[in-house]
C-alpha cells in the first residue's frame, strides 16, 4: 500500500487545504510526502499559497501524525481511493480538484476506473414530466445494453429512473452520493441504493456517516462530470442542479448531450439553453449511440498517477519553446491572448506549443480558446 496514501488524507484534515491546493502540493514537490516535509518558505512558493497561509499549514501540520491518523481512519472508513491510488479513477485525476479521499461501496470494475468501459452520466429534473421520465427509460436501457455504465446521482426524478432501468436491463450503474456512502438521501431510494451496493459502486469524498447538506450535491456534481466521458441532460429548468454537471462537464472537455423538449415546458428550458450554446442534441437512442460509439478510445496506462496527469511539469523532458508555454497555462481557464503574451513567441507558434501539449496529455483545450493545465 501506497505511504502517499497517508499524506493525502492527513493535509485533506488541515484547514483551509481544498481538492485544487493538495493537487498544486503535489504538482509543485513531486509528493505530498515531500510538501509535508517543506518548510515556510518552500511552502510559500506555491500558488496560491503565500507566506501567511504556509505559516499556518506548517503550525496544523505539527499536530498530525499522518501513519497514525491513517490507522484511525482505515477503521471507520476502510474503502477509499487517494490519486495515489492505482485505482483511482482515471478520468477524475483530470480535473483541476480530484477529491483526494473517494470512498466507495459496492462492486470494483477496474475497466470503469482505468478508462476502458467507458461511463456516461444521465442526469436532470427531481420533478420529470411523462415525456422526461420516458426518455430517460428509453436511453438508459439502450446505454446499459451497449455496455456503458450510467453514471447519476440517486436523486428523485431522472437519476432515480436513470439508476432503476440501467440495473432492470442488467446494465451497471455507479451512484455519486453527497452523503457518506453507508447513507441513503432521499430515504425513498433506500432500497434502490442495497440494489446499486449489490450490483453496481456508489462513489462519495465524504466519509461514513457524513449527513446529507446542501453544499454538498453541488460538489457532488465535478465528480459525476468528471467521472464520464459524457454528460446527457434530459430534462432540466432554467435553475437546476443539472445544468452545473452540464457546465463542469463542459469545462472538463467532456461531450454534453441534451434531450430537446417543448418551448412550453419550464422542465425543458434547461436543455434548450444548452443546445442554443452548443450541446449535442439528442435526435434517439440509435443517434446517441452512434455518437458515443464515435468517442476516440482512451489509450489505456497501467501505471501509476504520476504518469496520468499528476506529474509535475518540470519532470517531462520538453522543448524550451513546449516548456515555456505551458508554464504560462495554469490549472484556471486561461485565455490564449493571455498565453501569448507572457511567453512573448508569435501567435502560431503559440498554437502549435499547445496542440502538441495536448497531445501530451499536459493541457486541456477550453471553449472560447482557452486552456487549462491537466
Amino acid at each position: 500500500m501506497s505511504k502517499e496514501r497517508a499524506f493525502w488524507l492527513a493535509w485533506s484534515r488541515i484547514s483551509g487545504m481544498g481538492a485544487i491546493s493538495q493537487k498544486r502540493l503535489y504538482q509543485h514537490f513531486g509528493s505530498l510526502e515531500a510538501a509535508w516535509e517543506a518548510d515556510v518558505n518552500e511552502l510559500a512558493q506555491v500558488e496560491g499559497i503565500g507566506e501567511m497561509t504556509a505559516t499556518l499549514l506548517v503550525s496544523d501540520r505539527s499536530h498530525l501524525n499522518p501513519t497514525q491518523l491513517l490507522r484511525q481512519h482505515e477503521q471507520d472508513n476502510p474503502k477509499f481511493w487517494t490519486p495515489a491510488d492505482p485505482d483511482y479513477p482515471r478520468l477524475l485525476l483530470e480535473i483541476p480538484d480530484p477529491p483526494p479521499l473517494l470512498y466507495y461501496r459496492g462492486e470494483v470494475q477496474r475497466s470503469e476506473n482505468i478508462g476502458e468501459t467507458p461511463c456516461i452520466a444521465i442526469v436532470g429534473t427531481r420533478d420529470p414530466s411523462d415525456y422526461g421520465r420516458r426518455w430517460t427509460q428509453k436511453i438508459s436501457a439502450a446505454l446499459a445494453r451497449e455496455g456503458f455504465t450510467v453514471v447519476s446521482g440517486l436523486a428523485a426524478g431522472v437519476d432515480t429512473e436513470a439508476h432503476l432501468t440501467c440495473l432492470r436491463t442488467g446494465g451497471r450503474t455507479i451512484a455519486v452520493l453527497g452523503t457518506g456512502v453507508d447513507l441513503v438521501y432521499p430515504w425513498s431510494n433506500r432500497a434502490l441504493a442495497r440494489e446499486i451496493a449489490e450490483r453496481g459502486l456508489m462513489l462519495s469524498e465524504y466519509p461514513a456517516g457524513t449527513q446529507p447538506d446542501r453544499v454538498h450535491f453541488p460538489r457532488r456534481n465535478r465528480i459525476i462530470a468528471g467521472l464520464c466521458r459524457a454528460v446527457l441532460v434530459l430534462e432540466a429548468p432554467h435553475k437546476s442542479g443539472a445544468l452545473i454537471t452540464a457546465r463542469l462537464a463542459n469545462d472538463y472537455c467532456r461531450d454534453v448531450y441534451a434531450l430537446p423538449g417543448s418551448l412550453d415546458s419550464p422542465r425543458s428550458k434547461g436543455c434548450l439553453e444548452l443546445l442554443n450554446h452548443g450541446a449535442h442534441v439528442i435526435l434517439g437512442e440509435g443517434h446517441l449511440m452512434e455518437l458515443l460509439g464515435a468517442m476516440p478510445h482512451i489509450q489505456l496506462v497501467h501505471s501509476t498517477p504520476k504518469q496520468l496527469g499528476l506529474l509535475p511539469p518540470d519532470a517531462i523532458d520538453l522543448d524550451p519553446e513546449l516548456e515555456q508555454v505551458l508554464q504560462a497555462v495554469t490549472l484556471e481557464p486561461v485565455a490564449l491572448d493571455r498565453i501569448v503574451q507572457q511567453v512573448d513567441l508569435a501567435t502560431g507558434a503559440v498554437l502549435s506549443a499547445l496542440s502538441q501539449l495536448e497531445i501530451l496529455g499536459l493541457v486541456a483545450a477550453l471553449p472560447g480558446t482557452r486552456y487549462q493545465r491537466c
